[in-house]
């Protein structure tokens, strides 16, 4: 699978987070000036809930009609309801507490406490955007994913059957390497199907599965290797990150300046 990517490098993590919160305002924003509504696909880790910080501290940010956003999940782990764990929770102490969105808006993942068996909990959440889309996935705008040591994204990891299911699905995971063994998950091709990916991460110990990826690694043993948008995929990293990075897939200054009043630049 051959993806364009356009690598974004910032001084740290900070700045990473700002950066991206401010292309994030900006594009959700003109895009709700396009259309009636904007998907948006969130994410966990560490950096993935500092750039939502720095989104609920911009200040544009109570700018956007929140109301005609929908926010969902690109995995979640089996854990009880207020478990820390959770992304749902850190997203919402992180920035959806902060916002004033409709309830069902916030289209969050079941939890293991819920009446739902694993595979229930996959099938109601496919079921959930199906109805969202009315009766196909829906269209998301943007999504956001953190990138693991190892290559994961979202919970598919290398040497698991998740990043080749060649199908747009929720799905069951249960033999995560990282804990909790038990997971829910969108697929590779429904995270495809999304207009703007943008992957967010930091640390030297992402360099390697970052460069193995731009390298073109087989989906298989790198996941990240195999995500892209389809009108964008954009990489946000610190300088630690990007001691693997060619330097003709690094975007200039103007990137985000003077080119980005070209169509072709836009994020």
């Amino acid at each position: 699978m051959s993806i364009d990517r356009r690598v974004i490098v910032l001084p740290d993590k900070h700045a990473l987070a700002a950066e991206a919160a401010d292309r994030f305002v900006a594009t959700t924003t003109r895009l709700l000036r396009e259309r009636p509504a904007v998907h948006v696909v969130l994410t966990g880790g560490s950096v993935g809930i500092a750039v939502l910080a720095a989104i609920a501290a911009h200040d544009q940010c109570t700018a956007i009609d929140w109301a005609r956003v929908h926010l969902w999940w690109g995995d979640e782990r089996w854990v009880p309801s207020g478990d820390p764990e959770r992304n749902e929770g850190q997203a919402r102490a992180a920035l959806l507490d902060h916002l004033a969105i409709p309830a069902e808006n916030i289209h969050t993942m079941p939890a293991s406490d819920s009446w739902m068996t694993l595979d229930e909990a996959a099938a109601h959440y496919r079921d959930e955007l199906l109805r969202a889309g009315g009766g196909a996935f829906p269209v998301f705008a943007i999504t956001f994913l953190g990138v693991g040591p190892d290559g994961h994204i979202a919970s598919l990891f290398p040497e698991r059957p998740g990043p080749t299911i060649a199908e747009p699905d929720v799905i069951a995971v249960r033999d995560s390497p990282k804990p909790p063994p038990e997971r829910l998950s969108l697929t590779l091709p429904l995270l495809n199907s999304s207009e703007r990916v943008w992957l967010v991460l930091a640390g030297a110990d992402k360099a390697a599965a970052l460069g193995l990826a731009l390298a073109g690694a087989a989906t298989a043993d790198v996941p990240v290797a195999g995500v892209g948008g389809r009108e964008r995929t954009v990489v946000f990293i610190d300088e630690a990150a990007s001691a693997e990075v060619p330097e003709s897939l690094i975007a200039p200054t103007e990137y985000w300046t003077g080119a980005m009043d070209q169509p072709d630049w836009q994020p």
